[in-house]
């Protein structure tokens, strides 16, 4: 098969096919500029020779996050870590009208296609979305930098728009991105077979799925709560048996949350089976327990989302106790010497404006993984719509069916999200449980000069215990967290409803 035929046949179909490749395309910019602009904070040049004294800082900018060479790789790996659910949300978009896709992949083959030609089709068709998608993300990136080149009063960038990434950069950027989802294309068809006669999947899941990511995530909870305080405190292990297991234990938490997707998902269902007395609880449940794999592929982005949400809570509870022991322990060290300790505040809104900016883009990743949960929802609808209308066809009722899918996404999401965000505070939990400061024992001398010190009448004997304090459990900002993210996929439920009267219509019958 030619190139050119390939591109032809990788972009003909209907609209809900153009569909699908604009907005595998808008994810592929989204994803794109994220990369480009963790690429332009690393290009921020670091004045040489290099002093840790301060004086290699980067003055002509506002924050400090920029400001400081130290701190430009959280800030770049941030931005990384947001293309995870933009790429999810690609991932998810490319499913759209997949059942209108199989059909016409099986007329290539009775056409008298290959299977390998037709997985060129699905690839070129993912690659050619994410390729458009890029160059369009790479235009609103260098457009962006000139409309946001704004300085305040002191002269100072509000944002990096005075240096590039290489050229070198941002030709691999924009080659990694189609590249990956034509790989990821590849991938999703493995297990694939395209007849002439339809889409078939050579292995079939009919199992409930297996317990172990559960036994992950008890396994991961039971070290955060007690195996890895206790090494921390009393220095029972190796160094590097306690490094070895803070990478574990939140790596098996992340693993055991998000592959558990499924097992949450069969045991909700079987709930609603079991208990459930309306239509749409029966419904819901016969098909979360049929297929609870696609409530993990829907979620997956989501929860990944919230556990870092928890994560950043949990950092930020230990923050908020460690600035108010030090301020404690300074009123302590006021009352011995009659001067008041100097408390970094700088550095405190430093840290705090810090995590304002991580919550933030934990705001957005969730908002992203809703609108993936969308187009999860609406394809869901408009891939059943013949299974849907017979269903009205026959007398039931709308509202029904409608409440049926409102179960089947929500049953799941709640005690996933519950559980994502309470590992994710958890994982922090397991760093330490207490704060500690003060602790000075001693003469100090309250002199500024070496020679003063030497006379007695400036020493003072000072003599304060240290303030040790239990990180408080910050059910506020958890309880903030799960209801932002069960709002976020209520919401993306509420607008995927939107397709349900078209989907159920009666002339639907007639769909081949």
């Amino acid at each position: 098969m030619r190139p050119g035929t390939a591109v032809r046949l990788a972009l003909a179909g209907t609209r809900t096919d153009t569909l699908r490749v604009g907005l595998t395309g808008v994810s592929a910019a989204m994803a794109s500029v994220a990369m480009l602009s963790a690429a332009t904070v690393l290009a921020i040049r670091i004045p040489q020779p290099y002093q840790p004294s301060g004086a290699n800082l980067s003055p002509q900018y506002q924050s400090d996050l920029l400001q400081q060479p130290g701190l430009r790789p959280g800030v770049a790996s941030a931005l990384i870590l947001l293309c995870i659910p933009v790429l999810a949300l690609a991932v998810q978009c490319s499913r759209l009208g997949a059942p209108a896709r199989d059909r016409r992949l099986a007329a290539f083959r009775l056409a008298g296609a290959t299977p390998a030609q037709t997985l060129a089709v699905v690839t070129v068709e993912a690659g050619l979305a994410t390729l458009l998608g890029t160059l369009a993300g790479l235009a609103i990136f260098l457009g962006g930098r000139q409309l946001l080149d704004r300085r305040n009063a002191a002269g100072e960038l509000w944002l990096p728009t005075d240096v590039l990434p290489p050229a070198w950069a941002i030709a691999a950027i924009c080659a990694a991105l189609p590249a990956i989802a034509s790989l990821l294309a590849a991938l999703l068809l493995r297990r694939v077979r395209v007849t002439p006669f339809g889409v078939v999947r050579q292995v079939r899941r009919t199992a409930p799925p297996r317990t172990w990511p559960a036994i992950v995530l008890v396994i991961g909870v039971a070290a955060a709560l007690g195996l890895v305080p206790l090494a921390i405190r009393f220095q029972a292990v190796p160094t590097w048996v306690i490094v070895m297991m803070l990478i574990v234990v939140p790596v098996g938490m992340a693993v055991g949350v998000i592959a558990g997707t499924g097992s949450i998902s069969y045991v909700a269902g079987a709930a609603l089976r079991r208990w459930g007395r309306a239509p749409s609880t029966l419904l819901a449940g016969g098909r979360l327990m049929a297929d609870p794999w696609n409530g993990s592929r829907v979620l997956a982005a989501l929860l990944a989302a919230v556990l870092i949400g928890g994560i950043s809570i949990g950092f930020r509870s230990q923050l908020t106790a460690q600035f108010d022991v030090d301020r404690e322990a300074g009123e302590l060290w006021r009352n011995a010497i009659g001067d008041p300790m100097i408390l970094d505040a700088e550095r405190n809104a430093f840290y705090t404006d810090a995590m304002d900016l991580v919550d933030l883009a934990i705001a957005v990743g969730i908002t992203i993984a809703a609108a993936a949960l969308l187009v999860a929802a609406a394809e869901s609808l408009v891939s059943r719509r013949r299974a849907y209308a017979a269903l009205v066809a026959t007398g039931v009722p709308r509202g029904v069916i409608g409440r049926s899918i409102v179960w089947q996404l929500l049953a799941p999401a709640l005690p996933a999200v519950l559980v994502a965000a309470t590992s994710g505070w958890l994982i922090t939990r397991s760093i330490g449980h207490e704060v500690t400061s003060g602790g000075i024992s001693g003469t100090v001398c309250l002199a500024d000069t070496a020679p003063a010190c030497a006379d007695p009448a400036n020493l003072r004997e000072v003599d304060i215990a240290p303030i040790t304090r239990l990180i408080p459990v910050p059910l506020e900002g958890l309880l903030f967290l799960t209801a932002g993210a069960t709002l976020a996929v209520l919401t993306m439920i509420a607008l995927s409803m939107l397709f349900l009267r078209s989907s159920t219509s009666v002339e639907e019958l007639r769909t081949t």
